[in-house]
């Protein structure tokens, strides 16, 4: 199934007494690129998420937020600077005698210098953290990518009627080109003609300059490698695996066909109908830029 590079999934659950919320967003990007924010003290688990989610998405760039907060109380140690709390004790001890101030320190008034204090939390288990972070990446992870399926399949129905427009037109061109070669060869024939009026035509003569510009405006090979083209992309997008890159491939493909055609023909109906294949074409490469 075609996936879209864009997409967003979020998940929050209470596991083991931790509040998880885990954020998975992506835009396009030509390889796989992953950052993450999470919170102060988990690190460990960056490498981690980042090898888990390469291995379920091939490209994109890819910003993952994680949030623990713990619920339940877990042992843990406050530590006193006794050292800094006596330097803080005497400074405001002798700034009140010094300015004949109401000497007031209180325990209230040195707990509000925070450094004095030390909090030693109990070690967490980290396997049993990760295993609690991937259970809610899961969840996220699937809402993630069913956005990316869903707007994969829009992509895929927007290109495969452009596609199907673009074959449209180039039945046009196969059917308009032998005229453009009847054409010729009846203007040929009547300007002959007119220049030779007392003369006979050599029929062999016109026959051959026909033959000539037929060969030179002919573009049977590159419609034919048009449809081949196109019927590659068709099977590419009905495929399970991430394709994005072979696509861009073939659009250039595409885009080098139509060209050639351009180039060779000199009957504006075709022209025309060239850039309009070409502008389709190009619809079709800005929309599979976001293909995963």
């Amino acid at each position: 199934m075609i996936k879209s590079m864009t997409g967003f999934g979020r998940w929050e659950e209470v596991i083991n007494g931790r509040d998880i919320i885990i954020e998975i967003k992506s835009v396009n990007h030509r390889y796989f690129e992953f950052s993450s924010r999470i919170t102060r003290g988990y690190g460990f688990l960056d490498e981690k998420l980042k090898s888990y989610l390469q291995s379920k998405i091939s490209r994109g760039k890819i910003d993952v937020y994680v949030s623990i907060e713990t619920m339940e109380d877990t042992d843990a140690q406050v530590l006193v600077n006794h050292s800094l709390a006596a330097g803080y004790v005497n400074a405001l001890r002798e700034l009140a005698q010094r300015y004949n101030l109401r000497d007031d320190v209180s325990v209230g008034t040195v707990s509000r210098y925070s450094d004095i204090f030390t909090v030693h939390k109990a070690p967490e288990d980290e396997k049993i953290i990760w295993e609690s972070v991937l259970q809610v990446t899961d969840q996220a992870l699937n809402a993630f990518l069913k956005m990316r399926e869903t707007e994969g399949e829009r992509l895929k129905a927007d290109v495969m009627q452009r596609a199907e427009t673009i074959l449209q037109i180039v039945g046009k061109i196969e059917e308009r080109s032998p005229q453009t070669v009847n054409e010729y060869q009846q203007k040929l024939t009547q300007k002959l003609t007119e220049i030779l009026s007392d003369t006979n035509i050599d029929e062999q003569r016109i026959l051959t300059e026909t033959a000539i510009f037929a060969d030179k405006i002919a573009v049977s090979e590159e419609t034919v490698r048009l449809r081949s083209h196109f019927e590659q992309f068709s099977n590419m997008l009905n495929s399970n695996e991430a394709v994005g890159r072979k696509l861009d491939f073939i659009v250039q493909e595409m885009n080098r066909e139509a060209n050639t055609i351009g180039s060779k023909c000199i009957d504006s109906q075709i022209a025309y109908m060239v850039v309009d294949i070409k502008a389709e074409i190009e619809k079709i490469r800005e929309q599979i830029q976001n293909i995963e």
